[in-house]
């Protein structure tokens, strides 16, 4: 995962959730559980649940 992700990703998580949930409002809060070390899991149970690739939820991120 690049780095300006991850950054993303730990230090703003409920302003990251909080937009992903409003983008892709069918997530859950379990599909948002965020465990450190576990961001391409993240992203594939993201990937899984939207339909998106995981380079569009990157670049959702990473316009937050």
């Amino acid at each position: 995962m690049e780095n300006a992700t991850m950054d993303k990703i730990k230090g703003n998580w409920n302003q990251v959730k909080g937009k992903l949930q409003q983008k892709w409002g069918n997530l859950t809060d379990d599909d948002l559980t965020y465990e450190e070390g576990k961001e391409n899991e993240l992203l594939g149970r993201l990937q899984e649940k939207t339909g998106e690739t995981k380079e569009d939820i990157k670049s959702f991120i990473d316009k937050i």
